[in-house]
């Protein structure tokens, strides 16, 4: 049963068992086991699953065929949809989502306006908060923090992805290639050629596009360093 509420207050969802706030909505096609709880006024829909003793409450929403399983939360105003999976002790709050087919376990914590999408997957005691994005075959583990409006995708990070803050917009290592200023992601070699013509489209000042090509050709000499680390890491 749902702590804090009386039996009057709550019902066992027909398809599975579990407990289910008479606030929430759940739908028939939805999966909701014998321990798990959804609360408040949280979503289930779809042929979304929620099982183990996993709990979905506030103003939350699993659909599609979402999964969250084990001791997961999900809360807030977060979604959870398509085929992602949160599970074991891994918690999904404030307005997140996490969608596609990406996947969120271990102790990792996706809060904020952070998104985590495609085949990513965050774990370990990894967190995504701010507005960052996780997408494409990422991986974040470890003790790693992907925080602002920073994006990572393509490669695992271990270390805390490399970011730094210009006067117009967050320069980030998004993979062992890539870089991005601002939503737009280019590899190393595109960006020290292009610079200055793209600072020019996007309205930057002539110190602004000094200030960055000096940014970029800093970030890209400490990534080998950077990327050499993570890898040792990983490879633990």
């Amino acid at each position: 049963m749902i702590l804090g509420l009386d039996k009057d207050e709550q019902h066992q969802h027909p398809n599975g068992g579990g407990w289910v706030a008479n606030t929430a909505t759940v739908d028939s096609t939805a999966y909701v086991d014998g321990n798990a709880q959804v609360s408040g006024n949280a979503w289930v829909f779809g042929n979304a699953q929620v099982f183990g003793d996993a709990q979905v409450f506030g103003n939350a929403w699993v659909s599609g065929n979402a999964q969250v399983f084990g001791d997961a939360q999900v809360s807030g105003n977060a979604r959870v949809s398509g085929n992602a999976w949160v599970s074991g002790n891994a918690q999904v709050s404030g307005d997140a989502q996490v969608f596609g087919d990406a996947q969120v376990f271990g102790d990792a914590q996706v809060s904020g306006n952070a998104w985590v999408s495609g085949n990513a997957q965050v774990f370990g005691d990894a967190q995504v908060f701010g507005n960052a994005w996780v997408s494409g075959n990422a991986r974040v583990s470890g003790n790693a923090w992907v925080s602002g409006n920073a994006w990572v995708s393509g490669n695992a990070w271990v270390l805390n992805p490399l970011e730094i803050n210009g006067s117009a917009h967050v320069v980030t290592l998004v993979s062992y290639t890539q870089i991005a200023i601002g939503c737009q992601v280019r590899t190393f070699s595109d960006w020290l050629k292009n610079y200055k013509t793209i600072g020019k489209e996007n309205g930057y000042s002539l110190e602004q596009i000094k200030e960055y090509g000096e940014i970029l050709k800093y970030l890209i000499k400490a990534a080998k360093v950077y990327i050499k680390r993570n890898q040792k890491l990983i490879a633990k």
